[in-house]
């Protein structure tokens, strides 16, 4: 249960960056996330929060291609995306120095204000970069929202993350972070 709960968000994470659908994911469609990311919320890649998220999806890009022995010019297909991510970011010991920054990098574009929380808005925003379905996003932010503040923090965003990406418990919060699976 554990291997097809992580596979089904594993495939949903690589449908977010294959956003052409041409059934393979390249540094390109990586980095065009990103773009979407910081489109949505007005922001310039060459600024200090732009260019802090450019860099942490490459550095993603980077240690998913090193993951499977590619040069990082090839595409990758979802079984081998499915294969690097696990090596390099579910067991493997990439997560922290590098998956994590990259959730931090976009928890703190979504709070543009710096006030430490995300309200409805701006989660809606990012979601939306992502390819969540508009009727998705409330019923993911109210389950990530567990103390019904009409907010997330910077923190929980990144919890959640970590939890989508890692977590084997099918309850968990984080399960909800891009809609219902």
């Amino acid at each position: 249960m554990a291997i097809d709960l992580l596979n089904h968000k594993l495939d949903r994470a690589f449908d977010h960056i294959d956003a052409n659908g041409n059934g393979v994911v390249e540094r390109e469609d990586l980095l065009g996330l990103g773009a979407r990311l910081l489109v949505g919320f007005g922001e310039s890649p060459t600024s200090v929060t732009g260019n802090r998220l450019v860099g942490s999806f490459d550095g993603i890009w980077s240690t998913l291609s090193r993951a499977l022995d590619r040069d990082g010019d090839s595409g990758i297909a979802r079984t081998d995306f499915r294969g690097g991510m696990t090596a390099a970011f579910v067991t493997g010991d990439r997560y922290e120095p590098v998956f994590r920054p990259a959730t931090v990098a976009v928890a703190q574009l979504c709070d543009g204000d710096g006030d430490g929380l995300i309200r409805p808005g701006e989660f809606r925003t990012m979601l939306s970069a992502f390819g969540t379905a508009y009727d998705d996003v409330d019923a993911a932010f109210d389950r990530l929202d567990r103390e019904g503040r009409g907010a997330l923090t910077v923190e929980e965003l990144i919890r959640a993350a970590e939890d989508y990406y890692r977590s084997s418990d099918p309850n968990a919060a984080g399960n909800w972070l891009y809609g219902p699976l």
